[in-house]
């Protein structure tokens, strides 16, 4: 997910996911690539992009639909890094839902 995603047909949605990690890895990158691929393979997902420094990390996600994100929250694998998160690798975070109505990616 290092690259900045294309334009998807409008509306979608982005699950807007920031993050102040724990010290150490504890498991951490593993299971992030983990998600990255379980979740590429999801229904109604279009793509991913993220970036972290030391201090912060942010990742969007992108969906068809409302309900596909639910699915993705509800997902059995995906519950298990949400709990580990909130016991081991999260110090805070926060997640917000939006729906995309327009959008404009420039490239040379």
């Amino acid at each position: 997910m290092s690259k900045i995603a294309k334009a998807f047909p409008l509306p979608y949605y982005a699950v807007v996911f920031a993050s102040e990690r724990t010290d150490g890895d504890n498991g951490y990158g593993v299971m992030a690539s983990k998600m990255d691929e379980l979740a590429s393979k999801q229904k109604g997902f279009l793509g991913a992009e993220s970036a972290r420094d030391s201090d912060l990390g942010i990742t969007v996600s992108y969906w068809e639909t409302i309900e596909d994100i639910a699915a993705w929250k509800a997902n059995a694998a995906h519950q298990i890094a949400q709990q580990r998160g909130k016991e081991q690798w999260y110090s805070r975070y926060s997640l917000r839902v939006c729906k995309i109505e327009r959008d404009y990616v420039f490239e040379i």
